[in-house]
């Protein structure tokens, strides 16, 4: 069953229990007010009467008012419809009434039919007339009031109030169903409006399965669902960008390693067909070691970059002291320096420097900062600066030359892999340093400066507090 008609069938058995609950709740509410209502008109109405019957005894006394009371159907007094009267002694015997003959419950809880064709002559025992205000016959609304005569018992049938709720219950039953088949259908609106996204979101991610990732689009939504539609379009996007980069990476690795395998081949045969002789022969060796070294040093980079991306236990982090190991990195590039005339400055902005510290693989961290050092140096005119400061709980290192800076088209793309600028050598260092960097935790920005030149920032968080 589709997640739409699951919604729509939860919500009209839910909508159907909370309806039924209400109707059975306001029958009995609605019950229960109508019986307190007549309750209390019968009250009213109990009390208008025995004013008037203490008004007609007072002239005649009590006894000639027993002897000579009238039928209260003859009385000033008009009984509501339905309500009928019961005048009794103070023995329980009935002097007048306009309550017509019907089966009568007993004292003893026992019902006494009315035999038929003598519905005229059975009278009300003082048993029957006890069972009747006690209210023990749950047919009758009883309300009896103190009179001279005795009592007053006005007796109205519950038939009479059962009718009018019953009444208002079926319109109030059809006012609820109306409602009900309305917020039904709005449910269902709603329903179809909401869970629309996701059925498109569905067609998106049926093109990630089947590696489209370009044909993906971005879903219009809004909430939590517009919210994973916006992650499924970047991981698309991300996803298509990953293909991108790994056949370019297959293309680009082939070309560097077909170019030193082809020199290599070229001079192995030359020597071998004895068409390099004398110094020659030499000069060709020295090609081959060379770019067998070339090529040792290319599969090393791609292997370190796979275990990179792939295996937990190549990284091992610890403390590393920050001032040792920029010096480290400065002693083993100074010959590249010396070799190209460059000098180079390490200015840090704490006045401790000792005290700096970042969490990272010692080696690995040492080698993503020679990489960017030594690309600084083949593009630096006269001088390159290290300057180390913190920024919050993170240290920055910030590496610049004064050379002529990084084309703006290559900005964007210059940490992927075999991407190479101008006398780049492999395109797999600066590949390289953001994948360590991104290990340790932080991550590494290039740009240009203002005044000329290329900046790389290495910003990585600080175990310690610099203070």
């Amino acid at each position: 069953m589709k997640l739409v008609h699951q919604i729509n069938l939860a919500f009209g058995l839910l909508l159907v229990v909370i309806l039924g609950a209400t109707a059975v709740m306001i029958h009995y509410v609605l019950l229960d007010h109508l019986i307190v209502a007549q309750k209390n008109e019968m009250k009213t109405l109990g009390a208008s009467v025995a004013t008037t019957l203490r008004t007609q005894a007072a002239p005649l006394g009590i006894a000639g008012a027993i002897e000579d009371i009238p039928t209260l159907e003859a009385s000033p007094v008009q009984l509501t419809a339905g309500v009928q009267a019961i005048v009794a002694d103070e023995n329980g015997n009935v002097l007048s009434r306009t309550l017509p003959l019907q089966p009568v419950l007993t004292a003893g809880g026992t019902v006494i039919p009315v035999p038929e064709g003598q519905e005229e002559t059975l009278s009300f025992s003082p048993e029957n007339l006890q069972a009747l205000q006690s209210g023990q016959d749950g047919r009758y609304i009883v309300e009896v009031s103190a009179v001279p005569q005795g009592t007053l018992t006005l007796v109205t049938p519950m038939s009479k109030v059962s009718e009018l709720e019953q009444a208002l219950f079926g319109r109030l039953l059809v006012v609820l169903g109306v409602g009900g088949i309305l917020v039904l259908l709005l449910s269902l609106v709603i329903t179809r409006k909401l869970i629309r996204p996701l059925m498109k979101l569905r067609e998106e991610l049926k093109k990630v399965k089947e590696r489209r990732f370009a044909d993906v689009r971005k879903i219009p939504a809004g909430g939590e669902i517009g919210a994973v539609a916006q992650t499924v379009y970047e991981l698309a996007g991300e996803l298509d960008r990953y293909v991108r980069v790994q056949k370019l990476f297959v293309q680009n690795a082939s070309h560097e390693l077909k170019t030193p395998l082809m020199s290599i081949a070229g001079y192995a045969e030359g020597i071998r067909d004895g068409v390099f002789e004398g110094a020659d022969v030499r000069k060709g060796l020295d090609v081959i070691l060379g770019e067998s070294g070339r090529l040792k040093k290319i599969v090393s980079e791609m292997t370190l970059l796979a275990k990179l991306d792939s295996e937990e236990d190549v990284f091992r982090p610890a403390p590393v002291p920050l001032k040792e190991l920029l010096d480290d990195t400065v002693e083993r590039i100074n010959p590249m320096l010396v070799a190209r005339e460059l000098s180079l400055q390490v200015a840090y902005e704490e006045a401790t420097p000792e005290r700096l510290t970042v969490r990272a693989d010692r080696d690995k961290l040492l080698q993503a900062l020679l990489n960017v050092v030594a690309n600084a140096a083949r593009h630096a005119r006269r001088s390159i600066e290290l300057r180390v400061g913190t920024d919050q709980d993170q240290v920055v290192i910030a590496i610049s030359d004064d050379g002529g800076g990084i084309p703006e088209e290559l900005l964007p793309h210059l940490f992927h892999r075999f991407v190479k600028g101008k006398d780049g050598e492999n395109g797999l260092g600066l590949a390289i340093s953001r994948a360590i960097v991104e290990r340790c935790g932080g991550r590494i920005e290039a740009g240009n400066r203002d005044e000329g030149g290329a900046v790389f920032s290495f910003r990585l968080p600080s175990p310690t507090p610099s203070g």
